[in-house]
């Protein structure tokens, strides 16, 4: 039986991205894919590739508080503050723990 406990694991994401430390690539597996669309639409895949975009993630749209956890099948859903607004990503693990694709993007608010 698995000891991994994937809404940890998100935490632990989280914690990794609002302490801006590349230590975040680390839980990616080797061959993770990243699409992002909070400025336009990217794809990221390789280590180098994500390490280049943490780095301007962390300048640019830095995270402050979680304002949602939750998990969507084998999904788990973390929503978060950054400048401007609240994103949402959806994370998906392998079976060692390791992320193989994150999805991020802004989360409109649907009261405007």
């Amino acid at each position: 039986m698995s000891s991994f406990d994937p809404m940890a694991a998100a935490v632990d994401w989280l914690d990794a991205y609002r302490a801006a430390t590349l230590s975040i690539v680390d839980l990616y597996g080797p061959d993770a894919v990243l699409e992002c669309g909070c400025n336009g639409q990217a794809t990221v895949i390789g280590r180098s590739a994500l390490i280049e975009y943490w780095r301007q993630r962390f300048d640019e749209k830095p995270a402050g508080e979680l304002q949602g956890l939750e998990t969507a099948g084998d999904r788990i859903l973390v929503s978060y503050e950054v400048p401007g607004g609240t994103v949402q990503a959806t994370l998906e693990y392998n079976d060692a723990g390791q992320i193989v694709r994150s999805q991020c993007g802004p989360v409109y608010d649907s009261r405007t």
